[in-house]
């Protein structure tokens, strides 16, 4: 007998979705998300089943999909299913293939919901799962957001299944003779998730048998920790950043106030995109000169004499912005390719089409962009900063080519290298180094 009661009651508790939506079902094969299917057939939900074929398993690729579809049939519900190359995507948008796959499947369940008229997508994930994702973001590093596990409803995405453990599931799949396919790459320990999944967590369970309950409840009350922070943060941002014309003003004293002042201020700027690592050195550079700026995809922060001044990057220039994150290798910017290696050799070469920097001195995201107004920097040889406008009249260059010469630019907004005529003082190779970071410039 399947758990109706309890479904319904977690669906009206978090107000999953209200009886006549229509809901998408992300539905693998494996026993998680067949058990849903099972579960929305009986209780007579208005649902659809959508399947991905990421292509990573050869012939057991193609068997979930069979299967899948068969489900749907003898379910009576309509089925969806897509092939994605996503090895091919993965390289192409240089991330893994576990987050190719993610991305792929989250942007096609969203477009079946726009264009077929669905309410909610439905992700069989369940109360294991929610102790692996806590256990990662520990892992990785996290604030107080990744604490709170898997929300039982975030935007269009629901996950009804929370309130099941894996070992209720196995036990439901087995009493009730609901049949599925076994994804040979669950058992792998390629993965993070599954190494807690086999190996960590088991040995949590050796030292407390009521691991899932435990878990439940300090997820709870770090939800509520977070909603008690939300509103100290927006009662401290409706009071702290005053808003001239089109920027933000926080006063420099009140950040050195701050207490914590990490945390506060993480939050404070959180709708501005700001990196923790961004963050940290603008902490430590409170004290520099007036100009120096900070950056994010979206935002500038300027360091003026009383506070920080954080505005909006003009749209024209922030389509010529390229952020460089540590693991890249190259950047394409304008007619321009960067080659980045790294190198324990130190060594330096004087060749204007290349700068060797100090990987020490780096921080991350950096920032390829063409000139701005008021840019300065300190070129290599001279211990005083110049104008960039007057060193590129002093190297002659012709004024159509001054708008297509890239400018690394650090995540304090300091101009690390001239691509193609020279690099800061600053970032030069010394004596202390102990990595250089050699970045190439060519033309395309």
């Amino acid at each position: 007998m399947l758990p109706l009661q309890s479904l319904n009651d977690f669906i009206v508790q978090h107000d999953l979705f209200d009886p006549e939506d229509r809901v998408l079902l992300a539905v693998s094969g494996g026993k998680d998300s067949v058990l849903m299917a099972h579960l929305f057939k009986q209780a007579n939900c208005n649902f659809a089943i959508a399947h991905c074929n990421f292509n990573l398993r050869g012939d057991e690729s193609q068997r979930d999909e069979n299967f899948v579809r068969m489900l749907a049939k003898i379910l009576e519900v309509p089925f969806f299913v897509e092939h994605f190359e996503t090895k091919i995507y993965a390289a192409q948008q240089k991330v893994s293939t576990q987050m190719a796959a993610r991305d792929l499947r989250y942007k096609w369940f969203e477009d079946i919901r726009q264009k077929d008229g669905y309410d909610v997508i439905a992700l069989a994930q369940h109360q294991d799962d929610e102790i692996e994702t806590v256990l990662m973001n520990l892992t990785r590093g996290t604030g107080i957001a990744g604490l709170h596990g898997i929300l039982p409803k975030r935007g269009y995405l629901i996950r009804p299944l929370l309130f099941l453990s894996r070992a209720e599931i196995d036990l439901l799949v087995l009493e009730n003779l609901i049949e599925y396919v076994e994804d040979s790459s669950n058992e792998t320990l390629n993965y993070s998730r599954n190494k807690l999944r086999h190996q960590v967590i088991p040995l949590l369970k050796e030292l407390n048998p009521r691991l899932e309950k435990t878990f439940k409840l300090n997820i709870q009350r770090f939800t509520e920790t977070e909603i008690v922070l939300r509103q100290v943060v927006d009662t401290l941002r409706k009071d702290l950043l005053i808003k001239h014309g089109d920027a933000i003003h926080l006063s420099i004293d009140i950040i050195k106030r701050l207490h914590p002042q990490k945390l506060l201020l993480f939050e404070l700027l959180r709708p501005y995109d700001f990196t923790e690592t961004v963050l940290d050195n603008l902490l430590s550079g409170l004290d520099k000169q007036s100009g120096t700026t900070y950056y994010s995809h979206s935002h500038k922060a300027i360091i003026d004499r009383k506070h920080l001044i954080i505005s909006k990057i003009n749209s024209d220039i922030a389509s010529q912005l390229h952020l460089i994150h540590h693991d890249d290798d190259r950047a394409h910017f304008l007619n321009n390719t960067i080659q980045i290696s790294y190198s324990d050799v130190v060594y330096f070469e004087k060749e204007p089409f290349k700068a060797f920097v100090d990987s020490r001195k780096l921080i991350f995201p950096l920032i390829l962009r063409t000139r701005q107004d008021g840019d300065k920097f300190i070129p290599m040889g001279m211990v005083t900063h110049k104008k960039l406008s007057n060193f590129l009249i002093d190297q002659k260059v012709p004024l159509n080519e001054k708008d297509a010469i890239p400018i690394l630019v650090n995540g304090n907004g300091e101009i690390i290298w001239i691509g193609g005529y020279r690099q800061d003082d600053r970032y030069k190779v010394t004596g202390t180094t102990t990595q250089v970071v050699v970045f190439e410039l060519s033309r395309d």
